[in-house]
């Protein structure tokens, strides 16, 4: 079956005395796939290639993308190379992503609903926000955890137990319903602490991982269930109503990302967005697991100078080594980077062509993490950090690179969808409007507090630039009783029990170990870290499941046991949500609803007049 005109060069592999790889062309012979000759969306190789060392950082690539790339480990010189008749050149892929826009007359969104971890953009805000014809995003973060602890208080509405009775690996299905799922009339008691799960490592267990695939299927299915015209696990370019559903990660967490992005295409997610990095492998990933090949990621690790490069790998036939599905491809999603600056943008139009379909441009009054400023950190006279005409960003210069982009930060308000369409962006992406919404998945109690402050006085919004173990600036609203105030925090004992932000190190040995800024400051010197970079940092990772109502039992410094307290995080626009809040009546009415919908925000959103 082989195709004789297909001709390419065997290679030689040689570990030259720089350290650089060198693959050199040694004779010619015929390729066991089916190359067509010199058509560049082939498998063939032209002259000779190298494998070389990129940047100081010690990361490699091949200057010819058209070679599947296997099991390569920078760290011990093994190299394998092999021509696959299942590679799929990355032009050719990503171009027909914009084709199949073009073909299935997709209408893009004017209002992105902002991912939102963790799990504040959940399926029920999501599907809410597709079922309006706009983009519904849920938040990939901590996913394995939600999904976990959801089940151990009972899975209230059974909602997560319909979705993994659609997970496509039934056996899957049933290893996690076996595992965590406890009966639970009213919720997590207040004394019992979740079970402990397994931490992400650079060698994750397979229990994990299909724990993590099964998470984001269950959340992207239930938030695309009820949308008219389109099929939960089909991904279909969004519904009748042109309503999309996406997923957004975090770049900076990359050790679950391989497996929270293909659960999530398993359940035909129709975007995807990441921020807080520079997702520059993404594109060419979301192609191969569209085919469920084997993918893979860099991975920063502190201290691996002369290691070489180490990567995160993900292998869906090896986890799935029995599933019918294998044979079926994926919907490939559209990719859309979160970035601040033009020159991000472009470096990735660059490095993935058309794989970059798009772009949320966020300025610094967005909630959540922010994109530190240019240049050496400089803070006010309240402690946040200064942002100058450096970090301006030039909407005019966005529109010439020839992508759709909408624009987050400051920008819920009524006629700004149509002030920066006119500067040619196609639209806004919005996330405080939409995390206090009944829809979202904060705690009611944190819902519900927030509310009540509002109504009463402003909330302040402070942009912490210590608090993320990241080192990008944070925003926590300051809220009496959270862990926003430092009396709360202290009393609370270090610890790193989930682990999402950890970062892997090489010790003195050559041993890889992870380290968190926010554990006991004697565990983190013991690991190399510095005392200093401790000042400051606290656990988001345990804070942000608390806002969902999720949060473990601590022991405190004074023997006692409690949940953990809430760490919310909001835009610097909190405040606006007091237009839909309605004054409580003074009679003990029982009628009375508080709060406001997700519909609420996008009419108000949408409204022409300024407000």
């Amino acid at each position: 079956n082989m195709n004789t005109n297909a001709l390419v060069p065997a290679i030689s592999l040689a570990i030259t005395s720089t350290g650089l790889f060198a693959v050199t062309p040694k004779s010619r012979t015929k390729c066991p796939a089916q190359c067509s000759g010199d058509d560049r969306s082939s498998h063939q190789i032209k002259n000779s290639f190298c494998l070389t060392r990129a940047n100081k950082s010690n990361t490699f690539s091949f200057s010819s993308t058209s070679v599947n790339k296997k099991d390569f480990r920078g760290r011990n010189g093994l190299v394998s190379l092999q021509c696959s008749s299942t590679s799929h050149d990355r032009a050719t892929e990503e171009g027909s992503v914009n084709k199949r826009q073009k073909d299935n007359n997709i209408k893009l969104p004017q209002i992105i609903q902002g991912g939102m971890g963790a799990h504040v953009s959940n399926w029920v805000l999501a599907g809410a926000v597709a079922g309006q014809g706009q983009l519904g995003m849920v938040s990939g973060v901590a996913m394995d955890s939600i999904l976990a602890r959801t089940l151990q208080t009972g899975d209230p509405g059974g909602h997560y137990r319909r979705a993994l009775a659609h997970f496509p690996d039934p056996s899957v299905a049933q290893e996690i319903l076996d595992k965590y799922f406890q009966e639970a009339a009213e919720g997590p008691d207040p004394l019992i602490p979740f079970k402990p799960l397994e931490m992400y490592t650079l060698n994750p267990s397979d229990t994990l991982l299909r724990l993590t695939v099964a998470a984001n299927f269950c959340e992207v299915w239930l938030a695309k269930e009820g949308l008219q015209g389109s099929s939960a696990g089909e991904g279909n370019g969004g519904s009748s109503t042109g309503g999309m559903v996406g997923i957004n990660l975090l770049t900076k967490i990359e050790l679950p990302t391989l497996p929270s992005l293909y659960g999530a295409m398993l359940a035909g997610v129709d975007t995807v967005l990441m921020g807080a990095g520079i997702p520059r492998s993404i594109p060419e990933v979301l192609n191969l697991l569209s085919q469920h090949e084997n993918a893979s990621i860099p991975v920063y690790v502190e201290g691996a100078e002369g290691f070489g490069q180490f990567t995160a790998e993900f292998s869906p036939k090896e986890l799935f080594p029995s599933a019918s599905f294998l044979s079926t491809p994926l919907h490939r999603p559209l990719f859309m980077p979160i970035v601040s600056s033009t020159v991000l943008a472009k470096s990735l139009i660059k490095s993935a062509g058309d794989g970059v379909n798009g772009f949320v441009v966020e300025m610094p009054k967005a909630g959540g993490h922010n994109a530190p400023p240019r240049g050496k950190m400089q803070l006010d006279t309240h402690g946040e950090p200064v942002y100058g005409t450096k970090d301006e960003v030039s909407l005019a210069d966005f529109a010439k690179l020839g992508r759709p982009f909408w624009v987050a930060g400051g920008f819920g308000r009524p006629g700004r969808l149509g002030e920066v369409q006119r500067e040619g962006a196609q639209g806004i992406q919005v996330g405080t409007l939409f995390a206090f919404s009944r829809e979202s998945g904060f705690a009611h109690e944190v819902k519900q507090q927030i509310w009540d402050e509002v109504r009463d006085h402003d909330l302040g919004v402070f942009t912490d630039p210590r608090v993320s173990p990241t080192g990008f600036p944070f925003k926590v609203v300051q809220m009496e009783g959270t862990l926003s105030e430092d009396t709360h925090y202290e009393s609370r004992p270090r610890s790193c029990s989930l682990g999402y932000l950890r970062v892997p190190y090489v010790d003195a040995k050559g041993k890889v170990g992870y380290k968190c800024a926010s554990e006991p400051i004697p565990l983190y010197q013991k690991k190399g870290g510095k005392a200093e970079d401790t000042e400051g940092r606290k656990c988001l990772c345990n804070g942000l499941l608390a806002n969902v109502g999720l949060g473990n039992v601590m022991r405190m410094s004074d023997g006692t046991k409690e949940r953990e307290r809430f760490l919310v995080t909001a835009g610097d626009d909190v405040n606006y949500i007091r237009k839909f809040l309605k004054a409580k009546p003074t009679d003990g009415s029982d009628n009375f609803e508080d709060g406001y919908s997700a519909l609420d925000v996008i009419d108000y959103l949408l409204k022409d007049d300024q407000a």
